[in-house]
């Protein structure tokens, strides 16, 4: 096998599909990124069994082969080379002996036989969904902060991505909070409901360029899930099982409603996560009145008061919340004002559009009052 590539697409390419090879493996091949130019184009691929990546690189095939070399390795000989417009070469003989030059450089390694690569799982492609990477990339940073980074259960550590017509619906949750977004599709679909790793959506987000004007093809087979966009498939094992019963957990009764400004309020909260360290788990509370919100925080290093201007509608409440849930919620809304709905203190808090195309749901925490 011989190839030429230029520096900075190989190392596009070596980047993408580093997100699948695994740091620990009991399977050697899998700690390598396969090479194939068996045919007219060539492809790149990394897979640790749960998840896969193939990506096209742009390159001259001078001679046809395939390779799979050390992942860390090639990544590091690669991005070593001074210039991004150098000219790397690839050359492997039938002993998988690899040399690949470049910038006045000459590396020697071992490859393995690319024949011994775990190849990714074919699934069918009749059932899908398609979107723009702007909109996947926005629906994954406005939900994957709230799945559960314990693996003790592991349908909290994945998404819902639930398709009804022409409605995608993709909800997380890890027993404090839950976000739920809501888009509309380009056209109706088959109505489908899969589980998706967070581990996969994390990397993918780092991988889509959030372009309005390219879309992603979504495929759904019965064990794995195929994202399809540019010269990039990215296939995922799914979380099997039934996902939590979330249409149960949603209310839309109320007891009282707060109109705030959405940076003045996680400013002001931010503020106050000061006097907080790491470990440390005091509530912030608030005090809601006819027309302004106090918030108050304390803690061993201090106390922190606040007042905002706010619209009220309905009861006086205090509630006290874990000031981050807050503020990963407030952070990733683009509105310029936010509406929460509550019931009372010991109920859930529903952060929500008038169109629900956004819901958050926020459990209170129990406070002292003689101690505010």
């Amino acid at each position: 096998m011989k190839l030429t590539f230029q520096k900075a697409a190989l190392l596009n390419g070596i980047n993408i599909v580093l997100k699948a090879v695994p740091s620990k493996t009991t399977m050697p091949i899998l700690e390598c990124i396969l090479i194939d130019a068996s045919t007219n184009e060539i492809k790149l691929t990394g897979n640790d069994m749960e998840l896969g990546i193939e990506t096209k690189v742009e390159g001259e095939i001078l001679e046809k082969g395939k390779i799979a070399l050390d992942a860390k390795l090639f990544s590091e000989i690669v991005r070593k080379l001074a210039d991004a417009d150098a000219i790397v070469t690839i050359e492997s003989d039938e002993k998988f002996n690899t040399v690949i030059s470049g910038d006045n450089s000459v590396f020697k390694i071992q490859g393995k036989d690319g024949e011994e690569f775990s190849y990714l799982p074919f699934i069918e492609k009749d059932k899908y969904i398609c979107l723009s990477q702007f909109s996947l990339k926005e629906i994954i940073r406005q939900t994957l902060f709230s799945i559960s980074v314990n693996d003790s259960n592991k349908m909290m550590t994945g998404e819902l991505f639930e398709v009804k017509g022409d409605n995608l619906r993709v909800v997380s949750l890890d027993g404090h909070r839950m976000s739920i977004r809501k888009v509309t599709l380009k056209d109706t679909y088959e109505n489908t409901k899969v589980i998706v790793p967070g581990k996969t959506l994390n990397e993918i987000s780092k991988i889509l360029t959030g372009d309005n004007e390219k879309d992603v093809l979504i495929f759904f087979g019965t064990n794995h899930i195929l994202f399809e966009f540019d010269d990039t498939i990215v296939i995922s094992r799914l979380i099997e099982g039934e996902y939590f019963k979330v249409d149960q957990m949603l209310s839309s009764d109320y007891a009282t409603k707060v109109v705030v400004n959405r940076k003045e309020f996680m400013d002001c909260i931010e503020r106050a996560t000061i006097l907080i360290r790491e470990n440390d788990k005091k509530p912030v509370i608030l005090n809601i009145e006819e027309a302004k919100m106090s918030l108050r925080l304390n803690s061993s290093f201090g106390t922190m008061n606040a007042e905002i201007l706010i619209h009220k509608t309905g009861q006086d409440l205090m509630i006290g919340f874990n000031p981050k849930f807050l503020v990963d919620a407030l952070r990733i809304i683009d509105d310029e004002e936010v509406t929460l709905y509550m019931m009372n203190a010991k109920s859930p808090c529903f952060i929500k559009d008038e169109n629900e195309t956004y819901i958050y749901l926020i459990l209170p925490v129990n406070f002292n009052a003689a101690a505010i």
